[in-house]
C-alpha cells in the first residue's frame, strides 16, 4: 500500500464565528486540529497531514481567519484571541467531533494554548511549536515591546512595526513574493544572518523590516512553487488580516486577565528550534514549564533549526509528534 500525501487531503470549508473557515484535513481517527502561524497558511501542515494520518490520525489544518480561503472580518478586533479560540472548537465541533488534541506553530503555538487554557472542554492536549506557553498578565504587550528597541531607540522592534495599522502592509503589499522569500530566509537555520550580523527582529528608524534580510537564496526548506503558492495567498487577500493579530495584543491582554498566571493542565508537548529566537529569548519561559505546563510530557529543542521547524525538519518533527500522540489518552 503505497503511503499517503498531502495530495490526498480533502479541502472543505465550515461554519465558524469568522464565517466560514477553510480546513484541510486527512486520515482517520483522534482528530489533530493544526494551527499555523504568521505569515504562512494551512499549507505549513503539507509534510504533517500524510504523516498523521498514516500514524492513524485526523488530521486537520486551517486557515485561520484573515488567511487563505478563510473569511477575513473588517473589524480589527476580530482577530482578538478569544474570536480565535472560538474559530478553533467551531471546527472541531463542524468536523463532527467533541474534542481534540491542538497543535500550533508560531502564532499557531499561542493560539493553541490559549485555546487549551479557555476551551479545556473541547481541547484536551496540546502542541506547541517554536513558541512556548507564557501565562496571561505582566505588563501590557505594547509598553513591552517598545522598550526592546536597541541603539538608544534608533531601532524598533518588529511587533511594534507590524502593530501600526497601514504600515507594514505598504511594505510588504507592492511585492509579496520577494518579501516573504526574504522572511522565510532570515528566520531559517540554513540561510539567516550571521550572529554579528543587523538583526531581521529590528527596523531602523525610518526603515523597512526588509532591509536586513538575506539578499538572495531560498532555504532549503522551501521550493519556488511552494513560494508561488504561499505568495499567491497574500495576494490575493492582502496582509491586513494576517497582520491584525498583531494588533489585538493589548486587547488580548486585558480579555484574559482573569487567567493572569494560569497553567495548561492538560498533557502538552513543546518543540523548538536551537537557532529560533523565540526559543532564545524565551528561554526563562522553557524553564518554567514544570510550573506552566504540568501535563508536560517532553520538551524538545531541534538542533540546527529556525523557526520554521515543521517545514525545516518535518520528519524529526512528525517523529516526535506521532510518538507523543501515542501516549495519550484515547
Amino acid at each position: 500500500m503505497s503511503q499517503p500525501t498531502a495530495n490526498d487531503a480533502k479541502h472543505r470549508m465550515v461554519p465558524s464565528p469568522a464565517g466560514r473557515l477553510h480546513v484541510v484535513e486527512q486520515g482517520e481517527g483522534l482528530l489533530v486540529l493544526l494551527v499555523h502561524g504568521f505569515p504562512e497558511s494551512w499549507y505549513s501542515w503539507r509534510h504533517q497531514l500524510p504523516a498523521l494520518a498514516a500514524a492513524g490520525y485526523r488530521a486537520a489544518a486551517i486557515d485561520v481567519r484573515g488567511y487563505g480561503r478563510s473569511s477575513k472580518p473588517g473589524a480589527t478586533d476580530a482577530y482578538r484571541m478569544l474570536e480565535l479560540v472560538e474559530d478553533n472548537a467551531a471546527v472541531v465541533h463542524a468536523l463532527g467531533e467533541r474534542t481534540a488534541v491542538i497543535v500550533g506553530h508560531d502564532w499557531g503555538a499561542t493560539i493553541a494554548a490559549d485555546s487549551a487554557l479557555l476551551r479545556p472542554d473541547v481541547f484536551h492536549a496540546v502542541g506547541l511549536l517554536s513558541v512556548p506557553y507564557t501565562p496571561p498578565g505582566g505588563p501590557m504587550p505594547s509598553e513591552v515591546f517598545a522598550q526592546m528597541g536597541a541603539t538608544g531607540g534608533e531601532e524598533e522592534f518588529y511587533v511594534s512595526y507590524f502593530q501600526e495599522p497601514g504600515r507594514a502592509e505598504a511594505e510588504i503589499e507592492p511585492d509579496v513574493r520577494g518579501w516573504l522569500a526574504g522572511f522565510y530566509a532570515a528566520l531559517s537555520a540554513d540561510t539567516m544572518p550571521a550572529a554579528d550580523a543587523p538583526d531581521p527582529h529590528f527596523v531602523t528608524r525610518g526603515g523597512k523590516l526588509r532591509d536586513r534580510f538575506p539578499a538572495e537564496g531560498l532555504p532549503a526548506w522551501l521550493t519556488e512553487a511552494d513560494l508561488d503558492l504561499c505568495a499567491a495567498e497574500f495576494e490575493r487577500t492582502g496582509m491586513t488580516g494576517a497582520l491584525n493579530r498583531y494588533r489585538n495584543m493589548d486587547r488580548d491582554w486585558k480579555d484574559l486577565t482573569a487567567f493572569t498566571g494560569a497553567p495548561i493542565t492538560q498533557p502538552s508537548l513543546f518543540i523548538g528550534g536551537a537557532l529560533d529566537a523565540s526559543t532564545t529569548w524565551l528561554a526563562a519561559a522553557i524553564e518554567a514549564f514544570p510550573t506552566t505546563l504540568p501535563g508536560l510530557s517532553a520538551s524538545h529543542i531541534l538542533e540546527n533549526c529556525g523557526h520554521w521547524l515543521q517545514q525545516e525538519h518535518p520528519e524529526a518533527t512528525n517523529q516526535l509528534l506521532t510518538t507523543w500522540l501515542s501516549t495519550l489518552p484515547t
